[in-house]
């Protein structure tokens, strides 16, 4: 199972972008609001999400979360009891986390950073403590894949599908959406 958060004010690039690409790779994603079935964006566009947080199961079966930015979605995912009980688990028990544009901040708050590489949205660097801010627009460091923006959010999605699937499965999903980096 693969969670992608919907805070009010989220990304929806962001988000949308990593959950089309992992669905057409057949993996199971699930879009989770944090505050009611209807979630506005940032740009005022309502998404009805597949389930709110009370429903998610912290199991055996969770491979990824993912964290889009977005103002102020990233706050509101940051203050989120439900948000920070996934990340906890994803930590303790060896699963992907993916953060994008502002979300990184959420990982760079709790010290889970420290000593890797990562990248952000432009001027959020100083939340990232102890980082190496990446060259590239998608970074991976061992079990966290961050990137820089809604830009960024096709080869977030398809970095997504290669850590859980293979370079193989990412690269056919590249071919069969024509995109060409």
């Amino acid at each position: 199972m693969i969670y992608v958060f919907l805070a009010e004010g989220f990304e929806e690039t962001e988000a949308l972008a990593p959950v089309d690409l992992l669905r057409r790779a057949k993996l199971e994603v699930q879009t989770v609001s944090i505050t009611g079935k209807v979630v506005c964006s940032s740009h005022k566009i309502p998404i009805t999400a597949d389930i709110t947080s009370d429903q998610m199961q912290l199991d055996g079966n969770l491979e990824l979360i993912v964290l889009p930015g977005g103002m102020p979605g990233t706050r509101n995912e940051e203050a989120s009891k439900d948000v920070q009980n996934a990340i906890s688990y994803c930590v303790s028990n060896d699963r992907w986390i993916g953060a994008i544009c502002a979300a990184p901040s959420i990982l760079g708050h709790l010290g889970l950073l420290q000593n890797k590489t990562a990248v952000c949205y432009p001027g959020f660097e100083k939340e990232l403590t102890g980082v190496q801010i990446g060259s590239h627009s998608v970074e991976q460091d061992g079990k966290i894949v961050t990137a820089r923006g809604a830009g960024a959010a096709i080869d977030f999605g398809l970095k997504l599908v290669e850590v859980l699937l293979g370079k193989d499965t990412s690269q056919q999903i590249r071919t069969s959406i024509v995109y060409h980096d």
